[in-house]
């Protein structure tokens, strides 16, 4: 009897679909958790989807939620979620009915307290130091008088303007701002992308490339100055190829791009301090250093000229120095005359010596032993001449005699040539006729087989062969259809013929290959003619 209560029990309750279950469900636990503060790890985070929105999950030591981030409220956030950060999460408990879980919808999230903050911090630090990013040895030093400051802040803020007012008070130069957000979401993208857009200009190009680059806020929490904390801002600084100065919130506020900067200043006005000398004490300084050098110059000069008094003081009079010159000349003076005497004295006693060997017998004498000595060289040159004329006559006879008996040897060779062709050509002429012989023998041996083989003797003994139009050999009768014209060939001759009766063509029918016409036998196989 219960069982038949119980199961009429069961009968009256109401039934819902599926979706009308998981709705219900929905909105019960939407009403129940509308609005819940959620503190966790994040957990499988790899950034926003392509359509904007971030889902991740929060988890404990004991549990896990399912979370998502639409794309509206992730603009809004003031720092970027990142793996394994302990957050707390603001938001509201809802289901996907599609798959039966439920999740938490993100309104606003914040670290953890500052001490998660600044472990993160800390923990970034330490890895983009271990790859060298903070290095001393990459810092550049600034340049001492630029001509252009690139600027990286925002653009409304108080900053620019402190920066434009001290560099102006300075030393005035032309200075680029990079407008940016500095602070909130996309703002650490923006401070990147301007680092790397001052890096790419080109000198001379419409923009002036910057001589040094400054990258300023003003001061806030810990919150406010995340973006420049961001590792896409803090490598940029370390890539800039233009000498950066860091001047991020006040002294005591650290962010990581100050670690990454070649200079941090303590505020954006000492980094306007920084990147700029001041003019007015440059010029002092400059004036100083004129007067100065004035002042040596005319010192050098004074100092010269008393040297110079000093040396011609040291120096001899012009008597002095002419006193041994002029003896030395008077000396050289006197003694010419003398000298003229002896050397034409000399001049002549040489000219006399000269003049004894020149007598007409000593000239005769040497004439007639030059003539001597030609006409025994013509002697020889004759004698060398005979000598040569009676060589070549005998050498002339020689070949003479040579040239009257060649005739006789050449006859003979001759004919012993002429009797070695005679017996060639014999065996020649004997050797052809043998080889005709044995030519005329194989062709009437092939002969004979061919006429053995030709269907010319089968049609003697009473047979004939049977052609279509196109002289084609029919060797069925399927083949042959009614009214066609053949050809018969008989041993004598042929004969043309239309076919009667009711020859059908079949599949089968088959017709013979055409063959290779065969040459006529010679009617005389004896007679083989010439082969030449």
């Amino acid at each position: 009897m219960s069982d038949i209560f119980s199961h009429a029990a069961l009968s009256n309750l109401a039934e819902f679909s599926v979706s009308e279950l998981s709705g219900s469900i929905k909105r019960t636990v939407e009403t129940a958790f509308e609005q819940v503060r959620v503190r966790g790890e994040i957990s499988g985070y790899r950034g926003p989807h392509s359509s904007g929105h971030a889902y991740f999950s929060l988890k404990d030591d004991r549990a896990r939620i399912d979370a998502v981030i639409w794309k509206g409220t992730f603009s809004r956030l003031k720092f970027r979620p990142e793996e394994g950060m302990e957050v707390i999460a603001t938001g509201k408990i809802t289901t996907f009915p599609g798959s039966s879980k439920y999740q938490i919808v993100i309104e606003s999230l914040e670290p953890a307290g500052a001490g998660a903050l600044m472990a993160l911090l800390e923990d970034r630090r330490r890895r983009l130091a271990a790859e060298g990013l903070f290095d001393p040895a990459r810092k550049r030093p600034l340049p001492f008088m630029p001509r252009v400051i690139g600027v990286v802040t925002s653009p409304t803020g108080a900053v620019i303007r402190d920066i434009l007012h001290r560099i102006s008070d300075r030393f005035p130069v032309h200075v680029v701002v990079w407008p940016v957000k500095v602070q909130g979401e996309g703002s650490g993208e923006e401070v990147a992308n301007a680092i790397r857009g001052f890096n790419a200009l080109q000198p001379g190009g419409e923009i002036a490339r910057p001589d040094v680059l400054i990258v300023a806020r003003g001061g806030g929490s810990l919150e406010d100055l995340w973006s420049f904390n961001d590792e896409i801002v803090v490598r940029a600084a370390a890539e800039s190829e233009i000498p950066l100065i860091s001047a991020v919130g006040h002294e005591t506020d650290t962010t990581l791009i100050d670690y990454a900067a070649d200079v941090r200043a303590p505020t954006p006005t000492g980094a306007a301090e920084m990147a700029v000398p001041v003019r007015a004490e440059l010029e002092a300084q400059l004036s100083g250093l004129a007067a100065r050098l004035s002042g040596s110059v005319l010192r050098q000069m004074d100092n010269r000229r008393q040297g110079v008094r000093a040396l011609v003081r040291a120096l001899p009079s012009l008597d002095q120095l002419l006193a041994l010159p002029r003896r030395r000349f008077d000396e050289a003076a006197s003694g010419v005359g003398r000298g003229l005497e002896l050397t034409t004295l000399n001049k002549r006693r040489a000219f006399e010596r000269s003049a004894s060997g020149l007598r007409p017998e000593t000239l005769l004498n040497g004439l007639k032993h030059h003539r001597q000595r030609i006409t025994e060289r013509i002697h020889r040159a004759e004698t060398l001449v005979e000598r040569r004329l009676l060589q070549g006559k005998g050498r002339v006879d020689s070949f003479d005699s040579a040239l009257r008996s060649l005739p006789a040897r050449l006859l003979g060779q001759l004919e012993r040539q002429k009797e070695r062709v005679v017996t060639a050509s014999r065996r020649a002429d004997t050797a052809v006729l043998h080889r005709m012989a044995q030519n005329r023998s194989g062709l009437a041996a092939h002969d004979r087989i061919l006429q053995s083989l030709s269907y010319k003797n089968v049609l003697n003994r009473g047979y004939a062969v049977i052609r279509d139009e196109e002289n084609r050999p029919l060797t069925r009768a399927a083949a042959i259809a009614s009214g066609a014209v053949v050809s018969m060939e008989f041993a004598d001759g042929r004969v043309s013929a239309i076919t009667t009766g009711e020859g059908t063509s079949s599949p089968e029918a088959t017709v013979a290959p055409k063959k290779k016409p065969v040459k006529p036998a010679p009617s005389d196989p004896g007679n083989q003619g010439s082969l030449f």
